[in-house]
């Protein structure tokens, strides 16, 4: 029996053998690995083999040497890397296996790594003895077990969690099968009456950031790119730089391309309306911007900043075309501009569906100095999209965090405060793109009043400082006699936005983030910008930037008093085989809690303190980017790993305070929008069911076989509900053992399953994958669950 998704592979023996040792009788089955003499080439590496860097520099080289053969592979290191040569394998789960090769090395050296090694990966306890200094041909090996994988990966590891440097060769590796176990019949057993601590509902919190088409073109209803020009518009039209060929390529030169003379249109930096320059347009001529979404039928509003830039009033036609025709085309005449800016207001009704709508400004009468334009959904939400926002609802999350993310170390939270229309449009500092800031800390908090959540708002600890993040926190949460609480009441809000949660910068171990320091330098800011932050209002909840390793237990053992709870983050790509893939999730959420679990027992600073894990950053990330920047597009086998990472919740309950899903809308969302559609992904419909109808206080529940399953009472303890996740493709009916409780046999069933783990929904078609229910009658001591899928049970129980 096991109490989660079995993991790990039991280290039962480790041999080196020396160059001239001879090779036991074995009675072993070889489970042939790709290419494993490394003969085949494939261009210039060896056939089904792959190059995988985890840090530092390596070169790789498919040699021209080998111990057997003419072949073999290598990696060097002059500076210290971590690499391996990886191939993926399909095995036979439960069972016992051996892995073996032949390794040479020349000048290795261990950094803070082991050195020249083999071993499976993720499985850190399955890694043959490592290699250094000189050796000439040795075979090393290493015997272990596996529980429900289907498929592992195996290196040809150098450095090896660390770097080394100098050079190895690889050669003649084999993966052995030893011993076939019975696979146990699923099963489940719970105990009701042993419960653990109660789930927070902040482990369905969720992330967005500044990043990709997730503020804008995601949850913001505005259409038009660089609204505000922050690129100056030019005669030379070619606005992409980013994801040409895609359906949402990124703009990286003026989306705006001129109508009539080219020389027409200039910049004009003198007083502009917003940022550093404003279009200067003379009578004829015009803007355009392409590749806009409509819908038939719908009705679109907008507003232009206008000013006459000559001796009389001007005038300009706004269109919104949907075809080349005359009849194409929706059209406003605006009359009567005169010296001052002047806003606008207009509205249109398409005429088609299409994703190729223009919007077009022609000045008729001018010249004309073009402030900004906006152009809306004609049912946005104060300025978000009706669509997401009814999906967003439906998510049901209790907390969400922003501005970031990498984007919170470059970003200046000020740029987003006052008139909208004049606030700067800058370069997004972390990802591409434009920032508009017309998303700022006024609507971020509206968003969450508007989806009933509570604001998690990240202070800015890498270009910035404590005096700013002080002054953001006045500003949010100060009286209206304070200096930041007064400019946020001229802005609108008379009233404190009371923001209790607060993240203490963002990854700030990691040497890409604008802003990072050394460990002991960033462990003074920490402490500095709490104690600023306090000073201003004592009762907020400070989430520190934490990364589990030395990073973690640096600000444990300096800055316990300097924080709440401390953030964790992972994201896992995909993995071959199904049950492997699901696994990643889980096995990450664990990995985190055991480490702080171990500090807790090793850190003298944290007696007396419970200070929680936040992890305000989970998800997996990878494949091709069909949603924009980094717009990952995820499968129904995603959705398995995030529902048995929701069990995995469930279990370490005591040490995980909150979870946020990242990111909520595009990028790697749970909801990915088009220009006129949304739609919840896969994983967004997991997170949705487990919100409404998973109970919040967990019991201990073990499982046998290939299942994923976890138990919990509901609030009100008049249900028991039961996930389970099955990564097979075969039905699978599994023994249900309650103790505890007597259930009734009667209950609700959701499910979330497909045949092929690869099905997904898309926002422009009929979603494929959706939450089934259904009324459950007769349950005793048995139930059966679909290949693939998601199964959430809710039992009535009698009462005791």
């Amino acid at each position: 029996m096991k109490t989660n998704l079995a993991s790990v592979a039991a280290l039962v023996a480790i041999v080196v053998a020396g160059p001239l040792a001879v090779r036991a009788q074995e009675t072993s089955t070889e489970q042939p690995l790709p290419n494993a003499s490394f003969e085949e080439a494939d261009g210039d590496r060896p056939a089904q083999w792959r190059q995988q860097r985890w840090s530092g520099q390596a070169t790789f080289r498919h040699a021209a040497t080998g111990r057997t053969g003419a072949r073999s592979v290598s990696i060097t290191s002059e500076r210290g890397g971590d690499a391996s040569w990886t191939t993926a394998v399909h095995v036979t789960p439960f069972a016992r296996y051996r892995l073996s090769g032949w390794i040479r090395t020349e000048n290795v050296q261990a950094s803070n790594g082991r050195g020249a090694l083999l071993n499976v990966h993720q499985m850190e306890e399955t890694a043959t003895p490592a290699l250094t200094g000189n050796r000439d041909w040795t075979r090393v090996e290493v015997e272990f077990d596996v529980d429900d994988q289907d498929v592992l990966q195996v290196n040809c590891l150098f450095g090896g969690w660390g770097t080394a440097t100098g050079t190895a060769w690889y050669d003649d590796v084999r993966l052995e099968l030893l011993a076939q176990r019975e696979v146990p019949e699923p099963q489940i057993v719970i105990d009701a009456g042993q419960e653990g601590e109660p789930m927070s509902a902040h482990v369905y919190g969720q992330f967005i950031e500044h990043l990709g088409r997730c503020i804008y073109g995601g949850i913001w209803a505005e259409m038009l790119e660089d609204r505000k020009f922050y690129h100056p518009v030019t005669p030379e039209y070619d606005p992409y730089r980013a994801l040409r060929d895609s359906a949402f390529p990124v703009v990286g030169a003026s989306p705006w391309q001129i109508v009539g003379d080219p020389q027409s249109v200039s910049m004009d930096a003198q007083d502009p309306f917003v940022g550093r320059h404003t279009p200067l347009i003379r009578a004829d001529a015009g803007l355009r911007q392409r590749d806009l979404g409509v819908t038939q039928g719908a009705s679109y509003v907008g507003y232009v900043w206008l000013k006459s830039a000559g001796s009389g009033p001007a005038a300009v036609e706004v269109a919104l075309a949907w075809g080349e025709g005359a009849a194409d085309r929706g059209t406003v005449r605006i009359e009567g501009i005169g010296g001052e800016y002047q806003r606008f207001p207009f509205d249109m009704v398409a005429g088609t569906t299409t994703d190729q709508a223009q919007f077009e400004l022609r000045v008729l009468t001018g010249p004309v100095l073009l402030g900004t334009i906006s152009l809306m959904p004609a049912d946005h939400v104060e300025g978000m999209r009706a669509d997401t926002l009814r999906l967003l609802r439906e998510l049901n999350s209790p907390i969400y965090r922003w501005p970031g993310g990498n984007f919170v170390s470059g970003y200046d939270w000020r740029d987003g405060i006052g008139d909208r229309d004049r606030r700067p449009p800058r370069t997004n500092p972390a990802w591409t793109g434009v920032e508009h800031n017309d998303f700022g800390m006024h609507e971020f908090v509206r968003f969450c009043e508007l989806v009933k959540a509570e604001p998690c708002v990240t202070v800015n600890t890498g270009f910035g400082d404590a005096h700013s993040a002080a002054a953001q926190l006045e500003y949010c949460n100060g009286g209206a006699d304070t200096h930041w609480g007064a400019r946020r009441a001229a802005n609108g809000a008379t009233e404190p936005f009371r923001v209790r949660h607060w993240g203490i910068g963002n990854e700030m171990w990691g040497n890409w983030q604008l802003g990072y320091m050394r460990l002991e330098h960033y462990i003074l800011k920490q402490n500095w910008v709490v104690d600023t932050m306090r000073a201003v209002d004592a009762d907020i909840h400070c989430i520190a930037s934490g990364q589990a390793g030395a990073w973690s237990l640096g600000l444990l053992q300096n800055c316990s008093d300097h924080m709440d709870t401390i953030a964790e983050h992972f994201y896992c790509q995909e993995r071959p085989g199904l049950a492997a893939h699901v696994r990643q999730i889980p096995d990450n959420i664990r990995g985190k809690a055991q480490f702080h679990r171990q500090a807790r027992r090793d850190v003298p600073s944290l007696n007396g303190k419970d200070i929680r894990i936040a992890m305000t950053e989970w998800n997996y990330w990878y494949g091709p980017h069909a949603f924009g920047e980094l717009g990952t597009r995820y499968f129904l086998k995603d959705a398995l790993g995030i529902a048995a990472g929701v069990h995995e919740y469930a279990r370490q309950s005591d040490i995980i305070a909150s979870a946020f899903y990242a990111q909520t809308v595009n990028v790697i969302g749970a909801i990915k929008t088009s220009r006129r559609n949304a739609a919840f992904e896969t994983t967004g419909l997991v997170l949705k069911l487990y919100r409404q109808h998973f109970g919040e206080h967990p019991v201990h529940t073990e499982t046998a076989g290939w299942i994923d399953a976890q138990a919990a009472w509901s609030g009100d303890r008049q249900r028991l509900t039961l996930g389970i996740v099955n990564p097979t493709l075969a039905p699978l009916t599994v023994t249900l053992d309650v103790r505890g409780a007597r259930i009734k046999g009667t209950g609700t069933c959701w499910q979330i399953a497909d045949p092929d783990p690869m099905a997904h929904n898309d926002p422009d078609q009929t979603p494929r994958v959706i939450i089934e229910e259904r009324v459950v009658t007769g349950l005793a001591d048995r139930v059966t669950v679909q290949p693939c899928s998601v199964t959430l049970l809710a039992l009535d129980v009698e009462s005791p």
